[in-house]
């Protein structure tokens, strides 16, 4: 229970902002001993970010129902967002047992795309160009389209779902705010999808002390998250990416040290 809520805080702290938290949970649970029935706690407990970002948002979801019947911007954003879904939910579906049987068990290559992702948005987060886009709610369809397949990269642990989505739009055109909320919507239906169909493939093979664990994890992910979620916007107007980026590297070059100890040490 004490490595399920540690995790779930880790999971609240890391899932918006783009340092990969399935990556960070992963790594943190191969260290820890942490072990659960088909990964399965690893994505359930992300309903606790997604309740996190619904709660902090639910003001502007409430005023974009309200708005669509008669806002056709309100409506092209709600459609913005369904359609950068789409790729995830097709591919995701498709790729389900590769990405938990593989990629999941491989902690060398999150470690490895950690680094990579670091260095990759430390070099976005440093460009000059001038964004096109300054509200999210601005963005083209098919500007939409194309973040959703770059979001696709994150089905690799230690990508990042955030850090894909920031990246592709930051690269596409957006300003460092608007890309990281784009992000935060395009995380509702993306994470709760990935949260109903794991249950569905997983609850048949999940016991009673595994959803209590899955519990811990659930609340601790949710704190976590209100915390970064109700700050985080505000922090990269003014800051920037540049911090996670070498979060990323520091992470991914700890843990790959540790696995060649562990695997030396074998």
């Amino acid at each position: 229970m004490l490595v399920a809520a540690i995790l779930g805080v880790l999971e609240g702290l890391t899932e918006f902002i783009p340092v990969s938290s399935t990556g960070h949970i992963l790594l943190a649970g191969h260290f820890l001993g942490f072990h659960s029935t088909g990964k399965a706690f690893e994505v359930l407990i992300q309903l606790g970010a997604i309740l996190a970002i619904l709660t902090v948002y639910s003001r502007r979801l409430v005023a974009l129902a309200v708005a669509a019947p008669t806002d056709p911007k309100a409506r092209r954003f709600i459609f913005a967002i369904l359609l950068a879904f789409l790729p995830a939910a097709v591919i995701g579906a498709l790729a389900h047992g590769f990405i938990k049987t593989v990629l999941f068990e491989t902690p060398m290559l999150i470690a490895i795309m950690l680094i990579v992702g670091g260095v990759i948005l430390l070099w976005v987060d440093r460009r000059e160009d001038q964004p096109i886009y300054e509200d999210a709610v601005d963005f083209p369809l098919p500007m939409a389209l194309k973040i959703g397949f770059i979001q696709c990269l994150a089905m690799i642990p230690g990508v990042s779902r955030s850090g894909s989505t920031i990246v592709g739009a930051l690269l596409l055109g957006a300003s460092k705010r608007s890309a990281a909320e784009f992000s935060f919507f395009l995380s509702m239906p993306t994470m709760a999808g990935a949260f109903a169909y794991d249950l569905y493939k997983n609850h048949a093979a999940l016991s009673s002390s595994d959803f209590a664990v899955i519990a811990v994890g659930f609340v601790c992910a949710f704190i976590a998250a209100v915390l970064v979620v109700s700050r985080l916007l505000d922090f990269v107007s003014r800051r920037g990416y540049g911090l996670f980026g070498w979060w990323r590297i520091i992470v991914g070059v700890v843990a790959l040290i540790g696995l060649l100890l562990q695997s030396g040490g074998a």
